[in-house]
């Protein structure tokens, strides 16, 4: 049986006037519930929200990582303040007694080489003239003009020899005695037996010269060298009078 009762009036209003509808509604009991329906589709991904605020920090790790390289040394501080002088020490043992020092051979190399230095520079002293060193050797002459044979005399007695010179400096310095005399100087060298081939007074082959443009020109008939106030060379025979200059 239904049970029916007025549930809703419904009221239009129009333009000719107020009309009224009434409408009954009947209320029965509950039905048996349908089946489910399938579900919808996904719906659309929502915006994203505002960042949050960062969490707490995490616990530290073990260790276990490759030390990183080390890094470049910083400046150099300003020096500090000197400290103060230590208390001076016990003093040490005695060492063994030295050689006498005739037996000291590194002490008798020394004393001859002193003693050759004195020895040259007396011999050099005794032919009081012109002097001049250069690198080891030293030059000297006593100002007088004799033969070849009479300088290298003289050369020998005072424990030197006729001076040769070697290089261009010595040449240089050579010369320069010789312009300042204002006269030709023997030179130590010779002839051989082949004509215009000359040696040092002790055999070893010359390995510097300095001719004069066209010499040596005697083709074995002048045995000697003389040098010029300009530092050139002439060959020349040994018995004319010539500056007497000894090296040492």
């Amino acid at each position: 049986m239904l049970l029916c009762s007025l549930t809703l009036t419904l009221i239009w209003m129009v333009a000719s006037g107020l009309e009224r509808d009434m409408k009954e509604v009947c209320l029965g009991s509950p039905g048996v519930p349908g089946t489910p329906g399938s579900h919808g589709l996904p719906g659309r991904d929502g915006r994203d929200g505002i960042k949050g605020d960062p969490g707490p920090p995490g616990p530290m790790g073990l260790p276990g990582g490759m030390p990183g390289f080390p890094g470049r040394d910083g400046l150099t501080g300003a020096p500090g303040l000197t400290g103060e002088r230590g208390e001076k020490g016990e003093p040490g043992e005695r060492g063994p007694p030295g050689l006498p020092a005739h037996l000291d051979e590194e002490l008798q190399s020394t004393l001859l080489e002193i003693s050759h230095q004195i020895l040259k520079m007396m011999r050099v002293l005794s032919l009081q003239g012109s002097m001049l060193a250069v690198g080891e050797k030293v030059f000297s002459t006593n100002g007088r003009s004799v033969n070849f044979d009479a300088i290298r005399e003289l050369c020998a007695r005072v424990g030197g020899r006729i001076a040769a010179p070697r290089s261009l400096e010595e040449n240089e310095a050579i010369a320069s005695i010789v312009k300042k005399h204002n006269t030709y100087a023997y030179l130590g060298l010779a002839e051989g037996p082949t004509a215009g081939d000359f040696h040092y007074l002790d055999g070893s082959p010359v390995n510097y010269t300095n001719w004069y443009p066209g010499e040596p020109g005697g083709r074995g008939k002048e045995k000697c060298v003389e040098m010029y106030t300009d530092g050139r060379w002439n060959d020349r025979n040994c018995l004319q009078s010539r500056l007497a200059i000894c090296e040492f």
